[in-house]
């Protein structure tokens, strides 16, 4: 697979830089959403939850904080748990960058942590043996510092369905987001504690934000319920 993309890149490289610089300049720049990033909700069986990671995760794509990951998720599990979150997340972020953040940040304790990261790797040309690595390391820093009983890794979304990107660049770059997915689900099953989420996105169109970037509402709605059930199961 690396050798394929080598090749692609060497072949397709001015063609890739000239439509990646296309696509800088007229996506639009969507804000993080809007509302608290920690909270206490509900009652029953304490659960303290991290959600962190990109812009994914810090809800672009959609206006409240209520309507992206973190809202569905505290939502939801907030009718069989008393809920302790957080969200730790920062548009822009590849895991390099998420890394640094949580090294800066104070311990805190967490039961599960929530993890949207990868789609930055995959435009910043983040080589296979430093995403491994990195997942390696966010890993241990959430087990040690964050004393981390479960690490749910959702999978990258399905970027060779982007509109907002031109071909072949929209193909080339979801072959490299499906090449990290089999990375990350590979670290996953090997490394105890963590777990792999790939989030049953389906074709529809109005599951993507008006940038053709971004997830919108109904994918967030979708993938926050998928991943609420997934912590649930761990508890």
């Amino acid at each position: 697979m690396q050798t394929s993309f080598r090749l692609s890149m060497l072949l397709l490289g001015p063609l890739f830089y000239t439509q990646g610089f296309y696509v800088r300049r007229v996506i639009p720049k969507l804000p993080e959403a809007n509302g608290s990033r920690e909270g206490n909700e509900g009652q029953g069986t304490p659960l303290s939850l991290l959600i962190l990671g990109d812009s994914a995760a810090a809800g672009v794509g959609v206006e409240r904080q209520q309507q992206a990951l973190a809202g569905t998720m505290v939502n939801q599990l907030s009718q069989d748990y008393n809920v302790n979150w957080k969200l730790i997340a920062t548009s822009g972020h590849t895991s390099s960058q998420l890394i640094e953040q949580l090294q800066n940040h104070q311990a805190e304790r967490f039961d599960s942590v929530v993890i949207s990261v990868g789609v930055n790797d995959v435009n910043a040309m983040t080589s296979s043996k430093r995403w491994l690595a990195n997942l390696a390391t966010l890993t241990e820093l959430l087990q040690k510092k964050f004393h981390a009983q479960h690490i749910l890794f959702s999978s990258l979304p399905p970027m060779h369905r982007f509109p907002a990107l031109p071909q072949p660049l929209r193909w080339w770059l979801g072959e490299r987001a499906k090449h990290f997915n089999r990375l990350l689900e590979q670290f996953a099953n090997n490394h105890a504690g963590c777990t792999f989420g790939e989030i049953p996105y389906t074709p529809a169109k109005d599951l993507i934000a008006a940038d053709g970037f971004h997830p919108g509402e109904k994918a967030y709605a979708l993938w926050g319920r998928f991943a609420a059930e997934q912590v649930s199961e761990q508890h």
